[in-house]
């Protein structure tokens, strides 16, 4: 068997499948956690609740049902809410953190990106064109 074979034919296998999301990437990870602290606590349970996310994670990522994997994947994202950044992507979230500033619009409500250590900055909504001040 050649060595690019075997992916061919995992790539074929999966192909109409769900594959991997947000929602089976995290149950992967939480799994994970699971298992580490499972090492320390020894406790039968929650190697059982390990192995079950995996079992489900498996199932999402070979179900073939998308429009309801789909409907799922989006309830958890938006169940996440201000957190999804830190889950999805948690370097990218730390980094912007780090270098830009969110305001509020006293309008409207819209969220703003202004960079930090720019000092007061005057800033227009793109939503309502209110101009505000922000100090980054």
């Amino acid at each position: 068997m050649a060595s690019g074979d075997w992916q061919r034919k995992a790539v074929d296998w999966l192909q109409g499948r769900q594959g991997p999301d947000d929602l089976a990437r995290f149950s992967v990870d939480v799994a994970a956690v699971l298992v580490i602290v499972n090492f320390f606590v020894r406790t039968s349970w929650l190697g059982w609740v390990a192995l079950a996310l995996l079992v489900y994670s498996m199932f999402r990522i070979q179900s073939k049902n998308l429009g309801a994997r789909s409907r799922e994947n989006a309830s958890f994202l938006r169940l996440l809410g201000p957190v999804r950044p830190w889950v999805q992507n948690p370097k990218a979230a730390f980094a912007e953190v780090k270098g830009y500033k969110h305001a509020k619009c006293s309008s409207c409500g819209q969220r703003v990106r202004v960079p930090r250590g720019k000092g007061t900055l005057r800033v227009s909504c793109p939503k309502c064109h209110t101009k505000f001040e922000v100090k980054s």
